[in-house]
């Protein structure tokens, strides 16, 4: 069974920054896009940012434009999401998300087959 895990999540000020981290456990995934998600307390789960295996075209929700950036090292076989200028509406558990390899783009990030455990991100003063 894939298993995605997660790592890179705490607790941090308004305005501060953290960087997620997602593996693969033991293998090397092979997939057509790999995204972010996370889900609020109360909230439904929506996707944060994702990216294509292929040419690394992203996508960013509006609410973290210009403040996360998603990148991949395929050398390690890691996506990250970079966080900065972090806001308390950020708190949530983020989960790493990954469409299987014959996902076509129009569908990339929305309806993964693999997930993560997710992990805690905390935005408080």
């Amino acid at each position: 069974q894939v298993q995605l895990v997660e790592s890179g999540g705490g607790t941090v000020q308004p305005g501060g920054s953290l960087r997620l981290s997602c593996a693969p456990s033991g293998f090397i995934l092979d997939y057509s896009a790999i995204g972010w998600f996370r889900q609020a307390p109360g909230k439904e789960r929506e996707a944060v940012s994702c990216i294509s295996s292929s040419d690394g075209s992203t996508y960013y929700d509006d609410s973290v434009k210009g403040r996360f950036t998603i990148s991949r090292d395929n050398a390690k076989n890691t996506v990250y999401l970079q966080m900065n200028s972090l806001k308390p509406e950020d708190t949530a558990v983020y989960y790493c998300a990954a469409d299987a390899p014959e996902v076509q783009p129009y569908y990339y990030c929305s309806a993964p087959d693999y997930w993560g455990q997710g992990t805690q991100v905390t935005v408080s003063s």
